[in-house]
């Protein structure tokens, strides 16, 4: 007769479901990416067994107490739980190739113990974020994958049901599967149009983090998760000044994120932030890590936006910006983003340097106010300008126009704060 299981211990469940989720956050990526690469490059297979691993890790981590090494047992289980669904499959035209990849899962049975994880996250990061795959795909499979964001978690970052989260995460591993995506870190004469692609997703995450679309402003989770992403790409890719901009540039605005609400949650503009509240020790790392990267005169798009956060966080009182050289700095960005929102934000700086009259008339040029008639900071910012101005009619239909078009409340409440104040 088999002796019974004991019961957990009192507690021993929330211990272990939080040190399930502690090790997927940690090390999730990196043991992913080692399972990928074992498996011959095959992503579904490898994310199915991490999965099935997981679950396995909540079942009997309560009972059998925490392994010494959480990141190995969860690479050899994930191990055998593909080692059994290679042998379930039978079809026959792939059998010959997956007796060959069993073969090599059960010789790494010997790693048994504590077996090495090879850091293949770079690997990893690239194919997640393939030009191939649709931007959506790509934002939601790199924070499933690198960060263990789960697909509820995933749900409500981008305000989609669950079931369509899900579809997107579906179709991409089947497009990465079924379009021979390579799993590998591009070689040299691929890496720019790459890296870009990287460096976007990241860049996205940390934007809907910084102005969620919805809801409050912040979405400190999501800037969190962004910047965890650019710490190891730049762990990976250390001589990239590019990666070390955007990092910095995400450093720069996160700094500031105590100020950029009020208490109730109502945006507050950079003008009128409390700058005794930004953290400082984060926009000196920022400012340094920056400056070495423009040493390396390869310079970029995020380094010239960082370059224009750190003129912002080295001001100590908002009249002490420096205008002038942040218009020079907008001058150089739209020779990398030639785009209507660049445009936008250098009128804004032409207005703060020269005066309100000639942003006004900036905004107005068709490069700014075609593309961008539906976008609210546009009204927002021609609002505001008519208010230093003293245009106040002009301010409110400016502002009504911007309410008409947010989505965010946070940003609802600071224009119906304006207007009214009118």
């Amino acid at each position: 007769m088999s002796a019974e299981r004991p019961a957990p211990a009192p507690g021993a469940w929330l211990e272990a479901r939080r040190a399930v989720e502690r090790v997927v956050r940690d090390d999730g990526g990196r043991v992913l990416a080692g399972l990928v690469r074992s498996l011959g490059g095959s992503f579904v297979l490898a994310e199915d067994a991490f999965q099935d691993a997981v679950a396995q890790a909540l079942e009997r981590w309560p009972v059998d107490g925490l392994p010494a090494n959480p990141a190995g047992w969860l690479v050899v289980t994930a191990r055998r739980k593909a080692l059994d669904r290679l042998r379930r499959r039978s079809t026959r035209q792939d059998k010959q190739a997956e007796l060959e990849l069993a073969a090599r899962l059960d010789q790494a049975e010997a790693d048994e113990e504590a077996p090495e994880i090879p850091d293949e996250r770079l690997a990893l990061l690239f194919t997640c974020c393939h030009p191939a795959l649709p931007e959506e795909a790509r934002v939601a499979l790199t924070l499933r994958a690198m960060c263990g964001l789960s697909t509820p978690e995933l749900a409500r970052c981008f305000l989609v049901p669950e079931a369509t989260l899900q579809q997107r995460i579906v179709r991409a591993k089947k497009k990465i599967e079924t379009s021979g995506i390579p799993y590998r870190v591009p070689a040299l004469p691929e890496l720019p149009e790459r890296l870009s692609s990287v460096l976007s997703v990241i860049y996205l995450v940390f934007n809907e983090g910084y102005a969620a679309t919805a809801g409050g402003l912040l979405r400190t989770d999501l800037c969190e998760e962004a910047l965890r992403l650019g710490a190891i790409l730049e762990e990976l890719l250390p001589e990239e000044p590019e990666v070390a901009g955007l990092r910095a540039l995400m450093e720069l605005h996160h700094a500031r994120r105590a100020a950029r609400v009020d208490a109730e949650g109502v945006l507050v503009t950079l003008e009128d932030q409390d700058r005794s509240t930004w953290d400082r020790a984060t926009i000196e790392r920022a400012d340094a890590r920056l400056k070495t990267a423009l040493a390396r005169r390869r310079v970029g798009p995020y380094q010239i936006q960082a370059a224009i956060a750190a003129v912002h966080a080295v001001a100590q009182r908002a009249e002490d910006t420096d205008w002038w050289q942040i218009v020079g700095l907008y001058d150089a960005l739209r020779q990398f983003v030639p785009q209507p929102v660049v445009e936008l934000n250098a009128a804004v700086a032409v207005a703060m340097a020269a005066g309100p009259e000639i942003g006004l008339r900036r905004l107005e040029q068709p490069a700014i106010a075609e593309p961008l008639r539906d976008y609210h900071l546009l009204h927002a910012a021609r609002a505001d300008l008519c208010r230093r101005l003293g245009r106040v009619e002009e301010a409110a239909h400016h502002y009504r126009e911007a309410l008409a078009r947010t989505t965010n409340a946070s940003e609802r409440t600071y224009l119906e704060r304006r207007l009214a104040s009118l």
